[in-house]
C-alpha cells in the first residue's frame, strides 16, 4: 500500500526530473516545468494516487491585474515578477510538490500524497507570500519603485473516489481559480468536499525521505 505508492512516487519524480533536462520540458524564463512537463507528469501522477487509493490536489495561480504591470512598466518588469513569483513558489513548497510555469502569469502547483486541506493551506501560504513581497525595481530614470503584486488560486483534490478525467480534474481546478477572480482576487477558492480532514496518506519518516530524495 503507501509504501509501494512512495517507492513508485520516488520512481516517478526521478524519471521525470530526467525528462526536466530537455528543454523542451523548461520554461525558458523561470526555469520552472512548463505546460507540456505539467500535463505528462500529473497524468503519472493521477494514475498513482488513484490506484493506492491517495489524494493528491493541484492549485492554478494567476497574477492579477497582470496586463497592467506590463502596460505601465514594460515587459521586462513584468518579466521580474514572473521570476520572483517562481522563486516564491520553489520557497513555499515542498521538495515533493512541482510547481510549473502553465503559461502568461498563470503557474500549475502539483501536490503529490496532499488532501484538500492541506492542499487549501499550501495554497494560501503562497497568496500570502505573494502579497507580502512586492516588486523592487529601478525604472528608467533611475528612480526606486515598488510594485504590489497579488495573485488567485484555485486548488482542489484528485482521489480515488474521483470518475474525473486528468483532463476534467484540471478544467475543474481552473474553474475554481476564475471564481477567485469572479469574487474579488488576491484569495483562495478550493473544491467542495465534505470531508476537509487531513489524511494521513503517508509517514512522517517516509516524508521525510522523498524530500530528501529530491533536495537539490
Amino acid at each position: 500500500g503507501i509504501g509501494q505508492d512512495v517507492t513508485e512516487l520516488t520512481c516517478a519524480r526521478k524519471e521525470f526530473e530526467r525528462k526536466l533536462e530537455s528543454a523542451a520540458n523548461q520554461d525558458v524564463l523561470t526555469s520552472l516545468p512548463n505546460r507540456r512537463y505539467f500535463y505528462e507528469f500529473s497524468e503519472e501522477i493521477f494514475a498513482l494516487h488513484k490506484r493506492y487509493g491517495d489524494a493528491c490536489s493541484i492549485a492554478f495561480l494567476d497574477l492579477d491585474f497582470f496586463k497592467k504591470v506590463n502596460d505601465t512598466w514594460g515587459h521586462e518588469i513584468g518579466n521580474q515578477a514572473l521570476i520572483q513569483t517562481s522563486q516564491l513558489l520553489k520557497s513555499t513548497t515542498r521538495k515533493l510538490d512541482i510547481p510549473c510555469r502553465y503559461g502568461g502569469e498563470e503557474f500549475a502547483l502539483i501536490l503529490p500524497t496532499t488532501d484538500l486541506l492541506t492542499g487549501t493551506r499550501v495554497a494560501e501560504r503562497i497568496r500570502s507570500a505573494i502579497a507580502a513581497t512586492p516588486l523592487v525595481f529601478t525604472d528608467t530614470q533611475g528612480q526606486a519603485q515598488q510594485i504590489e503584486i497579488n495573485a488567485s488560486l484555485g486548488v482542489d483534490v484528485f482521489s480515488h473516489r474521483d470518475n474525473d478525467t486528468p483532463e476534467g480534474f484540471v478544467a475543474r481546478v481552473d474553474a475554481l481559480l476564475y471564481q477567485a477572480k469572479e469574487n474579488g482576487r488576491n484569495q483562495v477558492v478550493h473544491g467542495v468536499h465534505s470531508d476537509m480532514s487531513p489524511t494521513a496518506t503517508v509517514t512522517t519518516d517516509e516524508k521525510d525521505a522523498l524530500f530528501g530524495l529530491f533536495d537539490e
